[in-house]
């Protein structure tokens, strides 16, 4: 079903968090700011170089080793992987992240049709908390229920939505899943929900 259908044939929608209601990255550079912040302050290295270095690391070999690869590029003494583990976990941000127009559309439609949200978030809970606190969310974070996956299993395990099925007194025909990854996808399908891919909200 095409967005517009779901809004009139569900009760409840599911979101994941990454790439789902915001960009990841924009929380994953802020972080890579701070950091680079913290050795220039730490070891006299050069914040600029150390950020440049990892947003293309990032942009071209995504997240995998990070640490280790700057580490590497620049000398840093291993002890400061705690710090960076820290900071990604906790980062107070210095600008709010912001949620895709469209997906910000969609949400705003959803409640005001008197539909329940949630979120259904994989990740490490106290990283991804710290994520929706730093989100602008427009007055819909009152509206917001928030399920982690470390309560039950990481996605595609069903178990997560079995229990929100369970705790709000819903049925599977009542929900739509919205996600990005192929084990979002593989969740709903295990859970017999309908599925709908955030790239058909933001185009």
């Amino acid at each position: 079903m095409r967005p517009e259908e779901l809004l009139k044939n569900k009760q409840a929608f599911v979101f994941e968090l990454d790439n789902v209601i915001y960009p990841e990255k924009d929380y994953l550079l802020q972080v890579y700011y701070l950091f680079a912040q913290f050795i220039e302050y730490g070891e006299q290295l050069n914040a600029s170089d150390i950020v440049k270095y990892m947003q293309e690391e990032y942009h071209g070999h995504g997240t995998v080793d990070l640490f280790e690869k700057t580490a590497a590029e620049f000398k840093i003494p291993e002890k400061y992987k705690v710090n960076y583990d820290l900071v990604m976990q906790n980062a107070k941000l210095p600008l709010k992240l912001l949620i895709y127009n469209k997906a910000l559309t969609f949400l705003q439609e959803i409640v005001a049709n008197g539909k329940q949200v949630f979120l259904f978030v994989d990740g490490d809970s106290l990283m991804q908390l710290n994520k929706i606190r730093q989100i602008e969310w427009n007055g819909l974070e009152k509206n917001l229920i928030v399920y982690f996956s470390e309560e039950s299993e990481p996605k595609p395990s069903t178990k997560g939505i079995e229990m929100i099925l369970e705790r709000h007194d819903l049925n599977p025909e009542q929900m739509v899943l919205i996600g990005a990854k192929s084990a979002d996808q593989k969740c709903a399908l295990n859970a017999e929900i309908e599925f709908l891919a955030i790239e058909e909200v933001l185009v």
